[in-house]
């Protein structure tokens, strides 16, 4: 049987990586967008892609959804992604990214149910709910205390996909870690880092503003990502796992060492620090232990430094086209 895949957030970052990895491998792809312009650009991409749009927040819609795409597989990679918007919209952030894969684990399994057939779902977790952890590096049993709506938003999914996964229901949740490519939207501090570096390397402006730049990330390439959220729910057990390289670097270390790539030498004096863009509570060090993600045959073909020079190098050739 033909796997029939629905990917909601289909044209985002992981989306779009997502959508080429299904359609490689001969799914038949259901993309869900939370707009018209979305979905016009999806089909622009992919145009054998099924594209719907529809949000989280709408129970009717996404019951409505599913049952009539009766998929085999769902990946949840729907909602705002922007740990700094949710301080901005909490209550959204609640409704779209804590409660919204409530409404699809639901709709999923009432159609599991009903065709007398497994609906494997995948929820896209978040190094966030662990929040200031307790240990580093973190593992699936960590204890989870989110400090950001975002945090606690995913860490309320984390814990429903849970709920599911012992009523029966093959649900699994990728613990996602920071992921960059040069798809990531511009609002992301990564992206706006390669993008700053590269326009000051060609002279195009003068400096870059930031916020905390001494926090620690577990940097990984979107791409490597993916294939383990298709590795995770190809597995013959449904579980949770740590999406991660292992490694953290600051972000200091990211702004020098793109930088670096971009051919520049006294880059201190181009950045400011401005301590109005610092979040009201920020994880210190998020790095992830991915053991049980290796024993299923998973590794980053990316390494930090090959990371920065895809991202720098992408925004040098943009910005000379």
């Amino acid at each position: 049987m033909t796997e029939r895949s629905l990917v909601t957030g289909a044209n985002g970052q992981d989306g779009v990586y997502l959508v080429e990895r299904l359609l490689a491998a001969g799914h038949q792809v259901h993309g869900m967008c939370h707009s018209a312009d979305g979905a016009r650009r999806l089909v622009e991409k992919f145009p054998t892609v099924i594209v719907h749009v529809a949000e989280l927040e709408n129970a009717s819609r996404i019951r409505d959804l599913i049952d009539e795409t009766e998929p085999t597989l769902v990946f949840n990679l729907a909602g705002n992604t922007s740990v700094a918007r949710s301080w901005e919209e909490p209550a959204e952030t609640a409704d779209v990214l804590g409660v919204g894969p409530i409404r699809l684990l639901e709709a999923s399994w009432k159609l599991s149910q009903r065709l007398g057939r497994e609906v494997r779902m995948l929820q896209a977790s978040s190094a966030e709910i662990f929040g200031d952890a307790s240990e580093v590096p973190q593992t699936e049993n960590t204890p989870r205390r989110p400090v950001t709506p975002y945090g606690a938003a995913k860490e309320f999914a984390h814990e429903m996909a849970s709920v599911y996964r012992a009523r029966g229901m093959y649900v699994s949740s990728a613990v996602l870690y920071n992921h960059e490519s040069p798809r990531r939207p511009e609002a992301f501090v990564a992206r706006k880092i390669a993008k700053a570096v590269a326009r000051i390397a060609l002279g195009q402006q003068e400096t870059i503003t930031l916020g905390n730049i001494d926090v620690h990330r577990d940097w990984g390439y979107a791409p490597d990502y993916v294939d383990a959220m298709i590795r995770i729910i190809s597995q013959p057990e449904s579980g949770d796992y740590i999406v991660a390289t292992g490694v953290s670097h600051s972000v200091r270390e990211f702004v020098a060492e793109a930088f670096a790539v971009a051919g520049v030498d006294d880059w201190e004096p181009r950045v400011i620090i401005d301590p109005g863009l610092y979040r009201p509570a920020d994880p210190k060090r998020l790095v992830g232990d991915p053991s049980k993600l290796r024993s299923i045959g998973w590794r980053p073909s990316v390494t930090f430094d090959e990371l920065v020079k895809i991202m720098v190098t992408a925004e040098i050739e943009k910005s000379t086209a």
